[in-house]
């Protein structure tokens, strides 16, 4: 008549050999009223062929119908028509503001911490809020309370290493994992041999995770965790005669910061309570230092020279939250909480100082980082009304308090689902967002030179409201088991910002805001996913078919016109077979209509300030133009032996396995009036070595 826990503990008996069994009961997909959602299984991640043989947890998620990429090579997403910073990317519930290393090739997390990745594009949660377009939540590996483990891999530009054990066994774990790589160190030699040892160059990236996790009691745990990844591309350089020594060296480099404490609390058995304080930070910088070093010719004496010059941008945010979990009966789910967070934004601060011996300076010219606090609180029930129909229904409330000015909102949510005969299930979802920050980027920069700012009176806080509409079904073919869902949306976006023409992040003598235009969105299409978890064979096949437009005041004549990632059709096959216990064969293909461009129609010549002349090109419409079709095969095949007291894998790839020369990018002779295609990644074969203890 009464809850009641009972433990008890065994004697030791007869030890047999250790079974691992791998595999976790999930939902059906016509279970849950959640729509336009995906979990992405960690093993799916590390077996998929990549390049160079990098595992990449953004690249697997380009292949989910929905998502698309920025780019050859870029670790970059897009998803249902929306920008990069329209994604809400949560590592451990702190938000992640930059989620790419080596100019956007590969993505900041290492797969040997992440235990969870869960991708939502519509019908969102009322818990979540913030951004118009994504949910990427992924939550890190805890550690193992029971014993000592790790893994890592040595690959052809980088290694990575994790390890997890307990501390205290059964009471308190810690995990920790590193990446880096060493570009920087195989070129090294070959930069000293072509200049004689005076120039060296400065390339590289790293990322480091830890988790510690700490069982207080049956009811009350403790976890933190803390993730910090960085990138640098720069060079030194050192001349040295009889008279004068010269040092240079210059850098740019961009990084991350987040860590979360987390205390989970049971309060009854239909209460539980996550409280959480949290720390992000982004910053994007450009340096150059030079110094001179020689003896005065009249006097003497060493003379010391200084120059520095710095630009800096970025974002810090420390917030608090708490959530609750209540179930009052058991057709009912409530989740409930609230939050807040404190920005600062630095909106772009360049910084120069000189020394000599006879004069000094040191100024920074710049606006003043703007502070703004977010608020949010939220309520939504997860409700079985009877065995065929199922409702989420929700809303999310938020503030943004900014130069004296508070922007408040109110986004009801609401998914539903509703089961047929024979397991179908139809699914739809209505969805409201706000978005109080603004990601400025420069769509022809090939560098991560975002500048995030806040929503403003001149730049209001982006709005969406997005339906949905779809219907899914497990089924089975031939004894083998298959999820089918299909998909269509629409969205709309007010407020969303852009550049005007000409501008960029450089600059001081105007304010940001002066430099942005404000618009509307529309995106709309269909996806279709099929998928495959269990069996030797898995995988899935995922298509799209969509639209993405944008419209301002001042671009493109105030016209209707393609969003920059704007594709008609995307399509991804994704396969992985075990051949056997020890071989597996690994496999993607992929398909997507060509970028939208603008390619100048005719020229005009301008005079210049030293009395010439130059061509200047000029296009009648924005993204009038598409670059040719993207399609891609990646191949990879793995080896793993079993030794007495670990696991090593031989991982071998092959990237573009037929060589398609897809455009990086086009561009126009000035001479001959002519577009050429840039490509950047012909075939590339990969190798590397994993090792589990």
């Amino acid at each position: 008549n009464k809850n009641m826990s009972l433990n008890v503990s065994l004697d030791e008996g007869v030890e047999i050999k250790e079974v691992v069994i791998n595999i976790e009961k999930e939902k059906s997909i016509s279970e849950t009223s959640q729509m336009s959602q995906i979990n992405v299984p960690i093993k799916q991640i590390k077996r998929m062929p990549a390049i160079l043989g990098e595992p990449d947890l953004i690249k697997t998620l380009q292949l989910l119908p929905g998502v698309q990429s920025g780019g050859e090579g870029s670790a970059g997403f897009y998803v249902r028509g929306g920008g990069p910073d329209q994604n809400l990317i949560l590592l451990d519930g702190a938000p992640l503001y930059n989620a790419s290393h080596l100019f956007g090739f590969f993505s900041t997390f290492n797969p040997d911490a992440i235990n969870n990745v869960n991708l939502i594009k519509g019908g969102f949660p009322a818990r979540y809020g913030g951004r118009l377009s994504s949910v990427l939540d992924i939550s890190m590996k805890e550690g193992n309370m029971k014993k000592w483990s790790s893994e890592g891999s040595i690959g052809l530009i980088s290694s990575r290493i994790a390890v997890q054990g307990p501390i205290v066994k059964d009471k308190m774990s810690f995990i920790v994992s590193a990446r880096r790589t060493y570009y920087d160190v195989l070129a090294a030699p070959f930069i000293a041999a072509t200049t004689g040892g005076d120039q060296t160059a400065v390339f590289y990236f790293y990322d480091f995770n830890a988790k510690l996790n700490y069982k207080i009691s049956d009811k009350d745990r403790v976890y933190l965790s803390v993730y910090n990844g960085k990138d640098k591309f720069g060079a030194r350089y050192k001349d040295v005669d009889e008279d004068e020594e010269y040092k240079a060296k210059s850098a740019i480099w961009w990084g991350n910061i987040t860590s979360t404490l987390r205390w989970n609390h049971i309060i009854n058995d239909k209460l539980f309570m996550n409280t959480s304080l949290i720390y992000s930070q982004y910053k994007f910088d450009v340096g150059s230092e030079e110094k001179s070093t020689y003896s005065d010719p009249f006097t003497g004496n060493t003379v010391e020279e200084t120059f520095e010059i710095d630009y800096y941008s970025g974002i810090d945010d420390f917030g608090g939250k708490v959530d609750f979990d209540w179930i009052p009966k058991s057709n009912h789910l409530v989740k409930f909480g609230t939050g807040i967070t404190q920005h600062k934004f630095s909106t772009g601060i360049l910084s120069i100082s000189y020394e000599d011996v006879d004069q000094s300076l040191d100024t920074a010219i710049g606006p003043v980082p703007i502070k703004a606090t977010e608020l949010s609180a939220y309520i939504e029930d997860d409700i079985k009304v009877n065995k065929k129909l199922k409702l989420n229904l929700g809303t999310h409330l938020s503030g943004f308090y900014v130069r004296e000015k508070f922007f408040p909102s109110i986004q009801p949510r609401v998914s539903s689902r509703y089961l047929l005969k024979n397991n179908w299930a139809i699914k739809g979802s209505f969805s409201q967002m706000r978005q109080f920050i603004h990601l400025l980027t420069n769509e022809r920069a090939g560098l991560p030179t975002d500048l995030w700012v806040p929503a403003t009176d001149r730049a209001k806080p982006e709005d969406s409201w997005q339906v949905a509409l779809g219907v899914a079904k497990p089924i089975k073919i031939k004894g083998q088991s298959f999820e089918v869902s299909l998909e269509a949306y629409y969205k709309e976006m007010n407020n969303v910002i852009s550049y005007k023409e000409g501008a960029s992040f450089l600059g001081f003598n105007e304010s940001w805001e002066d430099k942005v235009e404000s618009g509307w969105g529309q995106t709309y299409g269909s996806e279709l996913f099929v998928q495959k978890k269990v069996g030797k064979l898995t995988g899935w096949l995922g298509y799209t078919l969509s639209w993405s437009n944008r419209k301002f005041a001042n671009i493109n004549s105030g016209e209707l016109y393609p969003f920059k990632y704007d594709r008609r059709h995307d399509m991804s096959i994704v396969l992985t077979y075990d051949i056997s216990d020890m071989v597996s064969f690994s496999a993607n293909w992929v398909f997507g209509s060509g970028q939208a461009i603008s390619v100048p129609e005719y020229q005009y010549l301008i005079s210049t300030a030293w009395g010439g002349t130059t061509s200047v090109g000029q296009s009648e419409y924005k993204n009038s133009y598409r670059m040719p079709n993207y399609h891609r095969l990646d191949l990879g095949i793995s080896f793993k032996k079993e030794k007495k007291w670990w696991v090593r894998t031989w991982n071998f790839g092959v990237y573009n396995a037929y060589n398609r020369l897809n455009p990086y990018f086009v561009y126009i002779d000035n001479y001959s009036g002519q577009a050429n295609q840039v490509s950047l990644f012909p075939m590339i074969p990969s190798i590397s070595y994993s090792f589990k203890f």
